[in-house]
Order: C-alpha cells, then structure tokens, then sequence
C-alpha cells in the first residue's frame, strides 16, 4: 500500500452508507487518476455520495449525467479534450443499473467508436440507490425488494458483453483488495483508447451484512471464487491478485453466502447453480489463460 498516493480527492465529508465500498472504490480509483481527470457520473449511488449541492466531498470535476447517458457524454467530453491537445483522463463512473441494464446501449457505442476514456462499473448487483430492486447483475437467489424470494435469473455477463467489443484493457476488481483496484486504473489510464473496469462493490444495507464486514465480504467472493480477478490487455488474459490462488483451492461458496442475509431464503436448487456457474466460469478463465501461455511458449 506504500505505493498509494496520500493525496485524497474524495474528501470525508461524503454522504455514503457506513461501510459503502463504492465510495472506496472511487477513493482508490481517483488516487490513480490523479488530479487531472473529469468524472461523468450517471444517477446511481454515487450522485449521493458526493454531497448535497452546492457542497461536495469530490476534489475535481464531475458531471453528473442522465441515467442512460454516461459513455454518450463521456465520448463527446473525450472527442473534446483531444481535440485541443488535453490527456485529462476521463472516466465514467457508473452502478450495475446503469450499466448492465439502463447504460449499456451508450456503453456499447463509446466501445466500438474506441472512445479514449476509462468506464468503471462498480457493481452492487442491484439498484441499491432507489430502494434495492433487481437489477440485471443480480445474481441468482439474492433477495430484492422486487424479488422477495430470490431471483430465479442468472446475473448478465456484462464482462462477456464488453470482451466481444475487443477494448484494449480491461479488468475487474474488488473493493477489497485496493492495490489491485489502483494498479489496474493506473495500467488503464496509461494506454490509449477505451478501457473498462468491472468492480465488485458489497452493500451492506442492500446485502445485509454488518457495515464492518464490507472487507471480509469482498474477500470471500473472491476467494470462493464467485468474483474472478482478472484483466485483458489487447485481448490476453491474466488471472490475477488473491484469485490466483482460488483456481485452485476455493473457500467453499457457501460461506460467502451465510455472510449476507439476501441470500437466506435461496433454496438448494439456487445455490447449486451459482455454485455450477461460478465452476464453469473459474474453469473457462483458467483453460483460455493456459491456453494463451501455451501458444506464447509455442511462440
């Protein structure tokens, strides 16, 4: 962590959730980004956290956009620096539901255009500003507000979206593990053209956990293996940080899942298949980064 800036951009006077990791993740994000960089934030948890105007706990520019908007925006705005020989980092800073669901359209667009800018997703996995419904990364079993039972729907493969766009770089992260967060930003922002972020953000109003849990929360999805870390660079795939090591001994999923009380009413059946899929994911990952080193050796 002795590598990490002091300087702070996210100040203390945020309106956040005791233990929001989505204003942590922002606090590691800009520390990568530095001071020259605009934020383009759609209406998601983050338009509360960053204070009641005219006061803000965020030390540089944002623009606080439409919901469906924020890639739009964020091209134009990019379009505009470059044109006047500016690098300011631009990056849009979005929940899953607008992303997954509301954003993706101009998310998509900003992708193929090769938009010079960075798209961070930081995923609760529901709408928790509005109340906590369903969103399309709600994973299987989560109670909702609007899935009391549990949704009976896999999550979106955002991840799998975006890859199909060929961006330069991209990644996911972790609340829980900041370093890596920092360093992929840093890596991002350091290579031209569009690049994406996928973040696992815990919630813990929306989650039901205890807000001193939000880490150990964070690190039990990765360890389980439910959150894969990794990154693309022009299409190579690297396994990294505590994932490594969960290819190939997990911490058994359903510890993960006692830790958050959405997933009490999740049935056998419910936990079979997030379990399969979290299987068949760390699987895919694994034989495609095997396979990508077995061809370089070949090489």
């Amino acid at each position: 962590m002795a590598e990490i800036p002091d300087e702070e951009f996210i100040l203390k006077t945020t309106s956040a959730c005791a233990g929001c990791s989505a204003s942590l993740i922002l606090r590691y994000v800009t520390k990568a980004a530095g001071k020259d960089t605009v934020l383009v934030i759609p209406a998601c948890c983050t338009s509360v956290i960053q204070g009641v105007y005219p006061n803000t706990a965020v030390n540089i520019p944002v623009y606080n956009v439409a919901f469906a908007s924020a890639a739009a925006v964020a091209s134009g705005m990019s379009e505009a620096f470059r044109a006047v020989g500016k690098k300011t980092n631009v990056i849009c800073f979005a929940g899953d539901g607008g992303t997954v669901d509301i954003g993706i359209q101009a998310l998509s667009g900003a992708l193929e255009r090769g938009t010079d800018f960075l798209y961070i997703c930081y995923d609760n996995e529901a709408y928790s500003n509005t109340g906590m419904q369903r969103s399309g990364a709600t994973p299987i079993g989560a109670k909702t507000t609007t899935t009391p039972l549990g949704k009976k729907d896999y999550k979106k493969d955002l991840d799998a979206i975006v890859e199909a766009h060929n961006p330069v770089y991209m990644a996911t992260a972790c609340s829980a593990y900041p370093l890596d967060l920092y360093n992929k930003v840093k890596k991002a922002l350091s290579i031209p053209g569009p690049k994406f972020i996928h973040v696992l953000s815990p919630c813990p109003p929306g989650w039901r956990f205890p807000s001193e849990k939000t880490i150990e929360v964070g690190k039990l999805a990765v360890t389980s293996g439910m959150w894969i870390l990794y990154e693309r660079e022009n299409g190579k795939l690297t396994i990294t940080g505590a994932s490594k090591a969960a290819m190939k001994k997990s911490t058994p999923i359903e510890d993960y899942l006692k830790a958050q009380g959405r997933f009490r009413t999740a049935t056998p059946e419910d936990i079979a298949m997030l379990k399969e899929n979290s299987k068949r994911k760390m699987a895919r990952l694994a034989h495609e980064a095997e396979a990508q080193a077995a061809e370089a050796g070949e090489a």
